[in-house]
């Protein structure tokens, strides 16, 4: 079966093609692949032929040229067509437009010369009508997609977080922007208090404020009144205690920075302001209303396309690192507002000995970061789709792009990506989450993220674990739905040659699980790299990350390693980290048999595998490294 498929042109002639199911598109640094298609009937004059006989089935690929030709890429028979294209599908007709960047086209379009192709999703696998319609079984299954919660009121007590922790939190966010750091250590000792209970493990991220810019105090302290149209004078002069014809913001370099025609966006871009004109000598800058609306004190500000001068790392959050998280051995940071590489290098120096225990998450906010997103990937351990100050910084009708681009490459370096902000907002409130809202969740899930992220909805709402719950159920259904063998493919298609030899590895254990339809990876490692590269390449089954003890003495005491390698692997999907106990044995393979043992009996215990199922076994002995199937 297939789907009739007709592409026009103005001025050519008209190519018809049959799309066949099993069809593709994914998001790449250089294509978008459309889908399998298989021409109808002969070529028109104008295509030109390849020179060798075509296989049956072409590769047809959108690039952004404008005629409709034929031409060799990676010695491949590629059809390219223009920016627009009409598909008449047998449901009706479709429309395709191949989408581009305008106003921050200058950070993309150098790594990604195509369009987005809006219809069919290649990470997808073929869908039926009984399997929509089918039931999730309650078998206690779990979603390889991590859950990140933010804790706050309604979750910092002992009994909501075992809650949370058995709902699926595999991650708990600490977010400085509120709080001090007593109200933060009480929390945290709850946390510890129930995984102690629950013998459930859980990563502890530390938010940092970040820089930020805000309106100053009013007259009163009652909320002004603006109306569109209405001139308004902004002065950096933070002591002004302000009223409807001038308040003051935070920046002292507002009035250098800014330009005629600029915007300013106050409360979460709820006003929206013109520049019209700046006066460095006195301090101010003129502004137009572009909406009605009322405006309180101390209210964040965004200023779309200005770089500002502040720094990524404030003293705020040089107190809280090294004042609350250094001490709680915390395992991440999730670093607000980074703007270039060099921030990730100028965070490692503040940590010092501290930065390889504790990772870097970068949260890419504004315009700068996005043009420099290649550079922050390079530094960075992991990363998060920020989507709300990013909301305000570019076109809301950009954010699926900017986020659809940033979890691909988050993917191909192996790195893993947080998706946030207002995935479940609803659900503050309601028992019950959005259409819409479930299906950003299952989007992102489609997209290639590692975690999802609650924010309000497990922070301050009233069904903070049934938010939880809700968000694994689609995590897991949006799960069952992926074409695994296609990703699979893509990504060893888009890994650079030649792989390291850990990569090749990880990637071959993948591949051979593929093939023998295990039901499960295991793999033994010691500060979790090899586990972290299995799960690049996205296996349909759980991979158990068996984080085994390292001893080290200094001549006169022994040590233990810590569990930070399990706590780091709860933000990449599909690893499942378990502690392995130290050995006593006197060889290498006599103790690695002893701890797979131990591995798979709790692998079972764990519902991961059942006694008979095919099991994929990566791990170490001596200077060798085995993959072996285990039954």
């Amino acid at each position: 079966m297939g789907v009739k498929m007709r592409v026009s042109q103005p001025g050519r002639d008209v190519i018809d093609c049959l799309i066949v199911p099993l069809v593709t598109v994914s998001i790449g640094p250089h294509i978008t692949r459309i889908g399998r298609l298989r021409p109808l009937g002969p070529s028109p004059d104008h295509v030109q032929k390849p020179k060798s006989n075509p296989p049956s089935d072409l590769d047809i690929r959108v690039s952004r040229t404008i005629p409709a030709e034929v031409a060799n890429l990676n010695d491949a028979p590629v059809y390219r067509v223009p920016h627009e294209a009409t598909f008449d599908l047998q449901l009706g007709a479709f429309y395709v437009k191949v989408g581009t960047f305008d106003r921050f086209s200058a950070a993309l379009e150098s790594d990604i010369n195509i369009g987005f192709i809006c219809g069919f999703c290649g990470r997808m696998a073929n869908i039926d009508i009984e399997g929509i319609l089918k039931e999730l079984p309650s078998d206690g299954r779990v979603p390889k997609t991590k859950i990140v919660c933010t804790l706050g009121p309604a979750s910092r007590s002992v009994p909501m977080l075992e809650k949370l922790l058995r709902a699926g939190m595999n991650v708990a966010r600490f977010n400085f922007s509120h709080g001090t750091h007593e109200y933060h250590q009480e929390t945290l000792d709850n946390l510890r208090v129930a995984m102690h209970n629950t013998q459930i493990l859980c990563a502890v991220m530390l938010d940092t404020k970040g820089p930020e810019i805000r309106t100053g105090f009013l007259k009163d302290g009652k909320p002004i009144q603006l109306t569109e149209g209405q001139e308004i004078t902004i002065s950096t002069d933070y002591s002004i205690k302000g009223d409807e014809n001038m308040i003051s913001m935070s920046y002292k370099k507002l009035t250098l920075d800014l330009k005629p025609g600029n915007s300013i966006l106050c409360a979460d871009g709820t006003i929206t302001m013109t520049v019209l004109s700046c006066d460095p000598g006195a301090g101010t800058v003129r502004c137009r209303c572009e909406n009605t609306a009322k405006l309180g004190e101390r209210k964040n500000v965004n200023l779309p396309g200005v770089v500002v001068d502040l720094p990524t790392l404030t003293e705020k959050d040089k107190e809280d690192i090294l004042g609350w998280g250094v001490p709680n051995n915390i395992d991440m940071i999730a670093l607000s507002f980074v703007r270039k590489g060099s921030d990730l290098v100028t965070v490692r120096k503040v940590l010092g000995a501290n930065a390889k225990s504790i990772k870097l998450m970068s949260k890419v906010e504004n315009q700068e970061g996005v043009i420099n997103f290649d550079d922050i990937l390079r530094e960075t351990d992991a990363f998060m789709v920020a989507r709300g100050d990013l909301g305000m910084e570019i076109p809301v009708e950009k954010i699926f792009l900017a986020q659809k681009m940033m979890i691909y490459k988050c993917n191909l370096a192996g790195k893993p990506v947080v998706t946030a902000t207002q995935m479940l907002e609803s659900m503050i409130k309601s028992p019950r989450p959005t259409r819409a809202e479930a299906t950003d969740v299952a989007n992102a899930v489609l997209d290639g993220t590692d975690c999802v992220m609650l924010s309000g909805e497990s922070a301050a709402g009233a069904y903070p674990e049934l938010a939880v719950k809700i968000m694994a159920r689609i995590c897991i259904e949006a799960e069952s739905s992926l074409d695994y063998e296609a990703i699979f493919k893509e990504m060893i298609r888009s890994t650079p040659l030649p792989m390291s030899p850990l990569e090749s590895l990880a990637s071959s254990a993948v591949r051979t699980a593929n093939k023998a339809r295990a039901t499960l990876i295991v793999v033994l490692t010691r500060g979790g790299t090899t586990a972290k590269l299995v799960a690049k390449y996205r296996p349909r089954v759980p991979i158990l990350s068996v984080v085994v003890p390292v001893l080290t003495t200094d001549s006169f005491d022994w040590s233990v390693s810590d569990e930070g390698p399990a706590r780091h692997s709860l933000v990449y999907r599909g690893l499942v980290p378990l502690l392995a106990e130290g050995s006593a044995k006197a060889t290498d393979s006599e103790s690695t048999e002893m701890i797979l043992e131990a591995a798979l009996r709790s692998a079972v215990e764990k519902r991961l595998c059942k006694p008979g199922d095919a099991v994929v076994a990566l791990h170490r002995i001596g200077v060798a490294s085995v993959i072996k199937i285990c039954i």
